[in-house]
């Protein structure tokens, strides 16, 4: 397990409400549309990041981490694990101070090097799961 349930607390209630979601698109078959749904009910902002940079549930897309032109505190990862490690790595570039890898998406060197970049980091779980699931 990458991330314990009080990091997961955390994340989710401590460490601020703007969310990036790398994958984020207008397409709603794929699960990061949903899961942005999820987060917004619960009070986050969810900036989309995708190459596309698409409006989606009203909020400006962009098309990297690099152009979003304020603070992100956690970045939620919906791309596979080859293309995740990456994103970690822009995700503590851009200051964020949470990395979020979702369901299926491992990457322990980039676990390693997140959290030794002094980050929170959750793997292989998803937020709108656990987010209801808080007290």
């Amino acid at each position: 397990m990458y991330g314990d349930e009080a990091t997961v607390r955390k994340i989710l209630t401590e460490l601020g409400d703007t969310w990036a979601v790398v994958g984020l698109s207008t397409n709603r078959q794929r699960a990061a549309y949903g899961v942005a749904q999820v987060l917004q009910r619960f009070g986050k902002r969810v900036i989309p990041v995708h190459p596309k940079a698409e409006t989606v549930h009203g909020e400006q897309g962009y098309a990297s981490l690099a152009d979003i032109p304020f603070h992100v505190d956690v970045v939620d990862v919906f791309v596979n694990s080859d293309l995740a490690g990456a994103v970690a790595d822009e995700a503590v570039a851009k200051g964020a101070d949470a990395v979020w890898f979702q369901l299926d998406v491992v990457d322990e060197a980039a676990y390693e090097r997140t959290r030794a970049a002094g980050l929170e980091m959750v793997m292989d779980r998803c937020p709108a799961i656990e987010i209801p699931l808080l007290p």
